[in-house]
């Protein structure tokens, strides 16, 4: 079971990544690549943080697909995703080794090319 303190933990470990203003909102020079899941509440205006959810940029909808297929007690969508590239993931449901590769992996979408080969090349 990952935590809040799982993903700050490895998402400040990635190169030049920046704290949003979410507890689980992180950002690489700019780009957003991971935040707190805001659920639509009543009459559709509201929305509620879910500090239990993360909401994690991925590589396209082949992957948002797959990631959604393969385990949906772990991860899900909403209409406000459909065409986006993220997947909404229940850190109770993940364990950290798949959590730490969400993270290095929405990381990747948004990170510069260059950042990326540098930090492949430390791994």
């Amino acid at each position: 079971m990952a935590t809040a303190e799982d993903v700050q933990r490895i998402a400040l470990s990635l190169p030049e990544t920046q704290p949003g203003e979410d507890p689980l909102g992180f950002a690489v020079r700019g780009k957003s690549f991971t935040w707190t899941y805001m659920e639509r509440v009543g009459d559709r205006r509201g929305r509620v943080a879910r500090p239990d959810v993360m909401a994690v940029r991925v590589d396209g909808a082949g992957t948002k697909q797959e990631l959604l297929a393969a385990d949906p007690e772990k991860f899900f969508t909403t209409d406000h995703y459909t065409g986006y590239p993220a997947v909404l993931v229940r850190l109770d449901a993940v364990d950290v080794d798949e959590l730490s590769e969400l993270l290095t992996d929405g990381w990747r979408c948004q990170a510069p090319k260059r950042l990326v080969k540098e930090f492949d090349s430390l791994v």
